[in-house]
């Protein structure tokens, strides 16, 4: 066996291991892509926190996509009907990746920790976007569209935002969950 024989044997056996790979879905569809998918037998990864929520009149714990517009799906490479059942799915936006339509494999310890990381129930920060010095805006509530610069982290959920109202600036905390990035 000559050894440009052997490397492609080996990629072959490599695309014939199932991989993790993440998508984007469209936004709010995430519990019925998950369900799409497990459905049609694809293996799918939805990374997701429980949240007080108030209502009205009363708080209800409610399940969140930790990543909302993503998730991940464990297929193998090397036949294109695995990846072109994920993107004909309905809610399916696209395959993430560095290489244009070349899927991204996410390293399994990552995906291991990740779903450990769900199972302990610990309260995860799901808002590790925001990071001091950048602009954000404020999304509810009578501050809504107020736009300000994130000075520091209070805490887990607590933001100190600057805002520059008549060119004087005011610091105010804000929970994280009513802010979004500009």
């Amino acid at each position: 066996m000559t050894h440009e024989h052997t490397l492609v044997d080996m990629e072959s056996t490599k695309d014939l291991k199932k991989r993790w790979y993440a998508i984007h879905v469209k936004s709010r569809h995430e519990f019925k892509v998950l369900d799409r998918l497990t459905g049609a037998g694809i293996e799918a990864f939805l990374p997701v926190v429980e949240r007080l929520s108030n209502w009205k009149d009363r708080k209800k714990l409610v399940a969140f996509p930790l990543f909302p517009g993503y998730m991940f799906v464990h297929i193998t490479r090397s036949h294109h009907s695995s990846i072109l059942s994920v993107l004909k799915t309905i809610g399916v936006v696209r395959f993430l990746g560095m290489v244009p339509g070349e899927p991204e494999p996410v390293p399994d310890d990552q995906i291991i920790c990740l779903q450990q990381l769900i199972e302990s129930k610990e309260e995860l920060d799901p808002y590790p976007y925001l990071k001091e010095g950048q602009r954000v805006r404020i999304k509810k509530g009578p501050l809504a569209t107020v736009e300000g610069i994130l000075v520091e982290r209070a805490g887990k959920h607590l933001l100190i935002l600057s805002v520059d109202i008549l060119r004087q600036g005011v610091s105010l905390k804000i929970d994280a969950s009513e802010v979004e990035r500009v």
